[in-house]
């Protein structure tokens, strides 16, 4: 099959033989380079090649996949991400309106269609059913709706924190990236809570999906003070 040869498929998984054995095939179908990392290793610095990174979501969290895509929005690196293994449409539906994904891929996925849809993303293409798409279609009108409708009372600085909250952010890079105290950030989470009737920062993060949609990625501190020096 022919393909670019300045792209990497990058398979992010706990390495153990069958995850070797994998990526192989991989190599030999497509004939590129293929690489494997575990989901706590160094992000990748390469920008003169093409990456397309496949996320285990049974080995990489949410929290992991976050650096990912972080990393994929660098205006420095050319990065394609994709989940892998996954159970259902409804886990991919979730991942999807969460993070830019351009390709999933699902257990019950035989290697010859994974490979086909490898070859896809490797040329830009995206990778995924029709059926997905149009639910994500209608999960974006959805978010257009929801976007002029006033949201639950929350004030503009709670929804600016909100927004925050919805990367993943910390309270303390909320508060830096807001110019206020820990303290202040804490009074306006809990008015939040109360306002959208929910108990935690991952039930509130999953109110901002479902409500404002994919939020933008906040800098992380590393990235800031690179940026400042």
């Amino acid at each position: 099959m022919d393909t670019e040869k300045d792209v990497t498929v990058l398979l992010v998984t706990e390495i153990n033989p069958q995850s070797e054995l994998f990526m192989q095939y991989v190599r030999d179908k497509l004939g590129c380079h293929v690489a494997t990392v575990a989901p706590k290793d160094t992000l990748p610095d390469n920008t003169e090649t093409h990456q397309v990174v496949l996320l285990d979501a049974d080995h990489v969290n949410e929290k992991d996949m976050y650096h990912w895509e972080e990393a994929a929005s660098s205006e420095n690196m050319s990065m394609t991400l994709a989940a892998f293994n996954l159970v259902d449409e409804s886990q991919a539906i979730g991942l999807a309106t969460t993070f830019r994904l351009q390709g999933v891929f699902y257990r019950r996925d035989s290697l010859a269609l994974i490979c086909k849809g490898i070859a896809k993303l490797m040329n830009n293409e995206l990778w995924m059913s029709r059926t997905l798409m149009t639910r994500l279609i209608k999960f974006y009108r959805r978010q257009q709706i929801n976007a002029y409708r006033p949201a639950c009372g929350l004030t503009n600085r709670e929804l600016e924190i909100l927004r925050l909250l919805g990367t993943g952010a910390s309270n303390t890079e909320i508060a830096t990236q807001l110019f206020v105290s820990e303290h202040t950030v804490k009074s306006h989470l809990y008015n939040i809570f109360r306002k959208l009737k929910v108990r935690n920062r991952i039930q509130a993060m999953n109110w901002v999906r479902q409500n404002l949609g994919s939020p933008s990625l906040v800098p992380s501190q590393s990235a800031r003070r690179s940026n400042a020096s």
